[in-house]
């Protein structure tokens, strides 16, 4: 919690006003409020609406990847056309997810070296304001087109096969390196971790390796239209720190207490410098990623189709992982969403049932998911009819991490919709 002196000191500074409304150029604009976001779509067009909307309480900005014709244009469930229309390019934004700021920067440094690998000199960098950070590739980098479509028109797909890639070509590394900064202590990463020796460790080519993803991730699951990202030098409402830009060759050197506002000066360091970005740069980044045998979102992690039961399996016998899905969460909203979504449909439910069992959830949520999203994630499932599972239970990304795995004497299933179909029979 920021209290308003706190924001208002902050957020009074004409240099952090002016940067600000400078990074929203051409972007969607959301403030929050704590706990919560104020309208959408919003913009900003003076430094002087910085302060005032820090007046009425609001703790930090955030942005679209989205770069818009009229952001004040946008409304809730626009279909694809209308947003493709609307839209006028993106910006890459690699978002770097773990409670750890030290692995963090790892693997921050390692995708930097992995974007400079592909010639890439129009990169940024910044902190998010919490443990992770942000790296950013700008529009104006972007080839034109991509098999002969218009970049544009490619999102999210192009960022998330982007994200996949580079999160792919780490992966070896990143493991390597934070398990050198722990003296290659397994147990010691567990504990600090609080995960299982068996969920952080894997065997590649007869080879023990850390796996990171238990902890650490590269976050695809969150491009998506619309998705926003804390606008540098915004307040983190849970940190008290700030978002600041950060030297892509610097960021071992990185501590936070750079990030705290007292000690924060508006840099040179820009996070998305579009005036000097090359065109087409990233043409190599993006034809290498589109080649990746390695392409699937991780929101589509199951892709057999599934034969759907002529009655709905009733509530009473699902699974416990999902029951404590159904209870509401605090974290993973969005996950969350994907897996009832789907588990619901494969139990025979109607898309009517779904919805309003789901509202129903949404409201348990200790921050209801915003009502475009939830509602448009409906309305995709809905118009392209997907009979797929989701994800098997042995998922790291979804179950563990999001701390409902079932016990292993109950989770004898491949996929909590065996155990629902087997408990129904």
């Amino acid at each position: 919690m920021i209290h308003l002196s706190t924001s208002l000191s902050h957020y009074k500074r004409p240099e952090i006003q002016e940067a600000i409304v400078e990074h929203a150029a051409g972007k969607e604009v959301a403030a929050r409020f704590n706990d919560k976001f104020g309208k959408r779509p919003d913009s900003l067009q003076y430094p002087n609406d910085v302060l005032e909307i820090a007046k009425n309480g609001a703790t930090s900005f955030h942005c679209s990847e989205e770069l818009w014709r009229n952001p004040l244009s946008l409304r809730p469930l626009m279909n694809r056309k209308e947003l493709d229309d609307l839209r006028i390019g993106w910006d890459l934004v690699l978002d770097i997810d773990c409670k750890f700021v030290e692995y963090s920067k790892i693997a921050a440094d390692l995708i930097v070296k992995a974007l400079k690998h592909h010639n890439i000199t129009s990169l940024s960098i910044k902190f998010s304001g919490n443990k992770g950070f942000h790296i950013a590739i700008p529009f104006q980098s972007f080839p034109q087109e991509i098999n002969g479509t218009d970049v544009k028109l490619l999102f999210p797909e192009a960022a998330k096969r982007v994200a996949l890639y580079i999160k792919e070509k780490i992966q070896s590394s990143l493991g390597k390196q934070i398990l050198a900064t722990e003296g290659n202590n397994y147990q010691k990463i567990a504990e600090k971790t609080g995960k299982k020796i068996s969920e952080i460790s894997s065997v590649h080519e007869n080879t023990a390796e850390l796996n990171v993803e238990p902890f650490l991730a590269i976050d695809t699951l969150l491009i998506s239209s619309r998705h926003m990202y804390r606008m540098p030098y915004s307040l983190h409402e849970k940190s008290g720190l700030v978002s600041i830009p950060v030297n892509p060759e610097k960021i071992l050197e990185f501590n936070l207490e750079q990030a705290k506002p007292e000690a924060v000066k508006v840099s040179e360091i820009k996070f998305l410098e579009r005036e000097n970005a090359k065109p087409e740069e990233a043409m190599s980044l993006f034809t290498d990623a589109f080649d990746a045998t390695v392409q699937k979102p991780e929101f589509e992690t199951e892709k057999k189709e599934y034969e759907i039961p002529a009655e709905a399996v009733p509530e009473k016998f699902f699974p416990p992982c999902i029951q404590k899905l159904l209870l509401g969460m605090e974290d993973g909203r969005k996950r969350a969403l994907f897996i009832l979504t789907n588990f619901l449909a494969s139990c025979g439910w109607s898309y009517e049932a779904i919805e309003e069992r789901l509202k129903q959830w949404n409201q348990k949520n200790k921050e209801p998911l915003h009502q475009t999203y939830f509602l448009g994630q409906l309305r995709y499932h809905k118009q392209h009819k997907k009979k797929i599972l989701p994800p098997n239970c042995s998922n790291p990304a979804y179950y563990r991490d999001l701390r409902v795995k079932c016990s292993e004497e109950i989770c004898k299933f491949k996929n909590p919709v065996g155990y629902a179909r087997k408990r129904s029979s």
